[in-house]
């Protein structure tokens, strides 16, 4: 069957042909590539991976101590994404390998079950979808997030999940029953609405507007879930008009809360995300290179500025306050006139 080469050596048939190892990962790796139009062009490696739960860096920016992520590599294939470089430690290469070489920690549901019931663990926040997104398209063959979700719930553990992906709505009902017993946050990652640069930049995603209906969704089955506004791209995206249609339609969705975040180049997304730059835009290769000098950052007047705007943006259409009956499909942007005045905003 053409999913036989799916299966690690412990489930595959008798008699039928083990795919090649990968001296790689480990000689226990099954590397396989599927020939239907989702998967296409997509190598997966299945490895049995040693833990799970994983400690962030103390230096680390992120307001959160512990992560999960089933997966290495992302074929939502967003040239911005900041988890690039981590392919560069198997080996491989920041740019296509990372969109199509996608490692699949197969005993993730297994794992996390085991490193709950560890004595030293503390019921501490698990974060998920903070590396790469834990519902990209291989997740709707392998399933691992139904096996995560239930083991931190039958441990109550605290955790959250951001994701671009609409298969979240697979596991809606399991997410309820976690949220009866334990904090769930979660959050869908919307830095902008326009389809065309949507398209081009963060092509392996589901659109803006299906990402914003997931948000909808959950919060009319009465989960909390917010909208992360990033990236904002500068010079692309950060546009008074543009800003203020995302976090009309994140309201319109009923969004919790609406965060902005600026792109960031750290090594890896920096050479790939400038390499789409000059094959797309080519008149901002040298306004970029200027904006963010040698850094990963944008200036900090320009972050502060954008986060502002956005948080008045936010009050204005009265972001989280939104009745969960009200969040059943988003408004395209042209089904409703603005009648407020314009918010007034000066970016750079």
């Amino acid at each position: 069957m053409r999913w036989d080469g799916l299966r690690s050596d412990e489930d595959r048939p008798a008699g039928a042909p083990a795919p090649r190892a990968v001296p790689l990962f480990g000689l226990d790796a099954i590397t396989t590539t599927i020939d239907t139009p989702e998967f296409r062009g997509i190598t997966f490696h299945e490895v049995r991976a040693k833990s799970i739960i994983n400690r962030v860096p103390d230096a680390s920016r992120m307001p959160f101590r512990w992560t999960i992520n089933p997966y290495r590599g992302c074929s939502h294939s967003c040239v911005y994404c900041f988890a690039r470089n981590t392919h560069k430690y198997l080996d491989m290469d920041v740019g296509q390998d990372f969109n199509s070489q996608i490692v699949v920690k197969v005993n993730a549901p297994e794992l996390t079950r085991r490193d709950l019931a560890a004595p030293r663990w503390r019921n501490e926040h698990v974060a998920m979808g903070t590396n790469v997104d834990c519902y990209q398209r291989a997740e709707g063959r392998y399933r691992l997030m139904p096996g995560i979700i239930g083991a931190l719930k039958d441990a109550a553990n605290p955790f959250s999940i951001l994701t671009k992906g609409t298969l979240i709505l697979r596991d809606l009902d399991l997410l309820c029953e976690a949220a009866d017993v334990t904090d769930v946050g979660l959050n869908v990652s919307v830095g902008f609405v326009d389809k065309a640069i949507s398209r081009s930049v963060e092509p392996g995603t589901p659109g803006p507007e299906r990402r914003l209906e997931v948000c909808a969704a959950m919060t009319a089955r009465g989960l909390s879930c917010g909208v992360l506004m990033g990236p904002v791209l500068p010079f692309l995206t950060d546009s008074p008009d543009q800003l203020e249609a995302t976090v009309r339609l994140a309201a319109e969705a009923g969004a919790a809360h609406v965060t902005a975040i600026v792109l960031h180049l750290r090594p890896g997304a920096r050479q790939w995300f400038m390499q789409w730059l000059a094959e797309t835009h080519p008149e901002l290769v040298e306004p970029y290179r200027q904006f963010y000098g040698c850094g990963a950052y944008a200036p900090k007047h320009y972050q502060h500025q954008i986060s502002e705007c956005v948080a008045d943006l936010a009050a204005r259409y009265r972001v989280g306050r939104a009745a969960p009956y009200r969040a059943r499909r988003i408004a395209p942007p042209t089904d409703r006139a603005i009648t407020d005045p314009p918010v007034q905003l000066s970016l750079l």
